[in-house]
């Protein structure tokens, strides 16, 4: 049995990725293998701050990186219509979708904007109940 490393990842040069959650963590390390690799990464992020910081981490580890913020709020469904037409517009497909973002263990009950349990979805504008 073999285990994968990102450095089996192929060339993806001319790959246009959108990875969820990747201000941090597990997102934030698929954004940088991506890139490493070729491909142009939008980094989505709920928290434009928190998103920013990101791309500048990656871009000085990987000069040459192609890495775009893309600010997405998954508690906010209309919001996410709006941010899916504008990367479209702005970009003929996409290859690879990372859906990475999440919350766990909430202590509380909490909402999204559309009146979901917040643990399906990233929230910035979930309500407690």
């Amino acid at each position: 049995m073999t285990s994968w490393r990102p450095a089996d990842l192929p060339d993806l040069t001319g790959k246009t990725a959108l990875v969820t959650g990747a201000n941090s963590g597990i997102g934030y390390h698929a954004v940088l293998g991506l890139a490493e690799h070729g491909a142009h990464v939008l980094l989505a992020a709920r928290n434009p701050e928190r998103g920013e910081k990101a791309v500048a981490s990656i871009q000085r580890k990987l000069p040459a990186a192609k890495v775009d913020l893309v600010h997405l709020d998954l508690a906010d469904l209309a919001g996410v219509r709006e941010t899916a037409k504008a990367v479209l517009a702005a970009h003929e497909h996409i290859d690879l979708l990372v859906n990475n973002a999440g919350e766990k263990m909430v202590p509380k009950r909490r909402t999204t904007k559309d009146g979901f349990e917040a643990q399906f979805g990233p929230t910035t504008s979930a309500t407690s109940r």
